[in-house]
């Protein structure tokens, strides 16, 4: 798995979230100094087939997942616990996750990653929503 990862800050919340990347897939990590830049820089990377999926990580979550979404092709959600980020995947084919740095816990940020990797495909019975999202 080609795992592509952003951040616009360096605290225990993305290092967590990073080795656990790390472990999961074949991680390339992007730098820039502005969360619009690197947030498009992922997103253009999943969307071109460079990498299978990205995270983004910046004070909310919210910049950066607004930023991604600005890229054709990019499916990006905002998650804040497990359940969200497996489910962004599942029902909606989510290929890029967006989580805060400051207001997630490490080990919580860590399980939302999982969580959304371990997904291997889409929910069948969500095909056609898919579908409509991938041709607005």
């Amino acid at each position: 798995m080609r795992i592509v990862f952003g951040a616009d800050d360096d605290n225990e919340c993305t290092r967590a979230v990073i080795s656990y990347l790390a472990r999961a897939g074949d991680l390339q990590i992007l730098s820039s100094g502005s969360w619009p830049d690197f947030a498009r820089a992922v997103g253009t990377a999943v969307a071109s087939g460079q990498a299978d999926f990205g995270v983004v990580m910046c004070w909310t979550g919210t910049g950066t997942s607004i930023a991604a979404n600005k890229v054709p092709g990019v499916r990006a959600a905002l998650a804040w616990e497990p359940w969200i980020a497996r489910n962004a995947r599942l029902w909606n084919d989510a290929n890029v996750l967006a989580l805060s740095l400051k207001r997630l816990a490490p080990d919580v940020a860590v399980e939302c990653a999982r969580a959304f990797l371990d997904v291997e495909a889409e929910d069948p019975a969500e095909s056609a929503s898919i579908d409509l999202i991938r041709n607005l």
